[in-house]
């Protein structure tokens, strides 16, 4: 199993949803770069369950960095951090060890890892270890800041319910990273969170589409062929559990344009060079242009749902019903956009430690 990812600033992941911890291991990062623990626990915060739209299952998140950090700054050594596990409720999965959920990983867990896995609240293919992954994008986000560099994410879709555009970047950004339902419209977010309600109340769930904008990226960032930034992008995202497909800039609408409105022309203004509309997200042969970059992804509802569902018993190859037990979320792009934010970070702290070295990030 393989739980890095990154080149010059690699991330690793570790634990299981019911195991004693969860954490993560950065390495790469330069010495001296300020740690902000509040900021840390604020973005795991985000991503905690709010109220009836999410899982009954509260964890404190109580971090501790034991490796990598001293006085408030990097040592340039591995940073690790772990999260205990503590409102864990084994015993509802003692029963369905064998019985495929479907649209969850239990299948192909059982077909790669022959019966070894830990199937307790679906072990390390759980949702529960992307706090992991939140703890390690705090740290790079953080420091992504410092160099005026933003990141943020709203619910685009949900429910079939939009949300309103992004209009001042900068303005919608600093807003979205303070709330814990992320929106611009207040109005649509009351209707996604009412089409929650009303999918949980009926025993089922809800996806949705999580947009992410990046600004404060130079030009000239991200390599022409196997690491563009969409590339490096998709790559971390398709790890973020529900997440199905992926798209930049006006994405699968292109199939629908001509070139004349899909090519995005260009201008000085100001002594910079900007471009007139944004259609290729502020990426071009896979390199940043220094407009800000726009991508979508799509996160599928939650598959564990309380209806019956047809399925199978792969101990005894037969043919059986899924009737899950236990603590589940009716919807969880609401709290995958701070993943989706964390990833992110990640991402663009490896590919600018790439382009001008590690101590850039100082």
């Amino acid at each position: 199993m393989k739980n890095t990812f990154g080149n010059s600033v690699a991330v690793t992941l570790f634990g299981e949803s019911h195991g004693e911890y969860i954490g993560t291991v950065i390495d790469g990062l330069a010495p001296g770069i300020d740690i902000d623990n509040d900021y840390i626990s604020h973005m795991l915060t985000l991503r905690r369950p709010q109220g009836n739209i999410s899982t009954p299952r509260k964890e404190k998140d109580e971090f501790k960095i034991v490796s990598g950090v001293l006085n408030g700054k990097t040592t340039g050594t591995p940073i690790t951090i772990i999260i205990p596990n503590e409102n864990v409720k084994s015993d509802d999965y003692l029963n369905i060890k064998t019985v495929a959920r479907p649209s969850h990983a239990d299948y192909t867990a059982e077909c790669k890892y022959h019966g070894f896995q830990d199937t307790r609240g679906g072990g390390h293919f759980s949702g529960r270890i992307t706090a992991a992954l939140v703890a390690a994008g705090a740290i790079c986000k953080y420091a992504l800041e410092q160099k005026e560099i933003y990141i943020g994410t709203h619910i685009k879709r949900c429910a079939g319910i939009s949300d309103r555009e992004f209009d001042n970047l900068l303005s919608d950004i600093k807003n979205l990273n303070e709330k814990t339902f992320a929106v611009l419209d207040e109005a649509s977010g009351e209707k996604m969170q009412e089409a929650i309600i009303d999918a949980k109340t009926d025993g089922d769930s809800v996806g949705g589409i999580l947009e992410t904008a990046i600004i404060g990226l130079p030009a000239g960032i991200g390599e022409p062929w196997f690491d563009t930034v969409e590339s490096l992008l998709s790559h971390i995202m398709f790890s973020i559990p529900a997440v199905k497909g992926i798209e930049f800039g006006a994405g699968f609408s292109f199939a629908d344009m001509k070139g004349s409105t899909a090519n995005d022309p260009m201008k000085i203004e100001d002594g910079k060079i900007i471009t007139t509309t944004n259609n290729n997200g502020g990426i071009n042969g896979g390199i940043t242009n220094g407009m800000p970059i726009i991508f979508r992804t799509a996160v599928k509802p939650t598959p564990t749902i309380f209806k019956p569902q047809n399925t199978i018993d792969f101990s005894t190859m037969t043919e059986t019903v899924s009737e899950p037990k236990g603590r589940h979320d009716p919807a969880i792009v609401h709290r995958a956009r701070v993943v989706q934010d964390a990833a992110t970070a990640i991402v663009m702290c490896d590919i600018l430690a790439m382009r001008f070295g590690t101590d850039w990030l100082k």
